[in-house]
């Protein structure tokens, strides 16, 4: 009797070492949990802080470029401003316009060419900031001088083909306005007309070597003009 009871107390011993090990680990768990619940907090508010300075420098820059284009085209004192803010752990951006310290709504500014402009130049921003090896730099720009005044789409065209020299970026673009607002700018002008024969036509209406363009990766695509066939 006494034989059994001793082996069965030694039996419990080891439960209890056992509930005690785990007990023991159980605790260090819980407190590692406290600690990071302690600092998770803190290292998300970091996380903001370092994602606002990082995205800030790359804001401040994309002000100054927009900047400069709007008052380029348009001859106006207007400055572009962007609203920052984290929701639901991410950054938010709003692009807005101000002119004599009154915001603007970009959307309807100046009849819509503020947001021709700003359209342009955030694709042309975006555009330089891919991976070379992993993404071709071309760009399309279809009609994106529809809401722009004649006047004004020779120095935006201008403005696109300097950037996108400096930028090395090819890029294709597609007007209704007349030739002579933009071929001075371009390698290549094609024309695209109508025929009741053979479908639509491309015709080249001018080409320049390359060392004589002033961008030669820039080319204009025109819309068929009224006495095309």
């Amino acid at each position: 009797m006494r034989r059994e009871l001793t082996r069965r107390l030694d039996r419990l011993s080891g439960v209890a070492e056992g509930r005690v090990r785990e007990h023991l680990d159980a605790r260090q768990a819980l407190g590692a949990a406290a600690d990071f619940l302690e600092l998770s907090p803190r290292v998300a508010a970091r996380l903001e802080e370092l994602t606002r300075e990082l995205f800030g420098e790359v804001l401040d820059e994309v002000e100054t470029d927009l900047t400069h284009a709007v008052r380029e085209i348009l001859g106006q004192d207007r400055k572009v401003v962007s609203r920052r803010e984290v929701k639901n752990n991410r950054l938010c951006i709003e692009f807005e316009m101000e002119q004599d310290g009154r915001t603007e709504d970009i959307l309807t500014g100046q009849g819509g060419s503020v947001c021709n402009i700003l359209s342009v130049g955030l694709r042309l921003i975006a555009l330089s900031r891919l991976d070379p090896a992993a993404h071709r730099p071309f760009l399309v720009l279809d009609e994106q001088d529809c809401w722009l005044r004649p006047d004004l789409v020779p120095g935006f065209v201008r403005l696109i083909a300097a950037i996108a020299e400096r930028l090395d970026l090819q890029v294709l673009y597609i007007s209704h306005h007349p030739v002579d607002h933009f071929a001075g700018q371009a390698r290549r002008v094609f024309a695209l007309r109508p025929s009741r024969e053979g479908g639509p036509r491309l015709d080249i209406l001018s080409e320049r070597p390359a060392g004589e363009a002033e961008l030669p990766g820039f080319s204009v695509s025109a819309a068929t003009e009224p006495g095309g066939e």
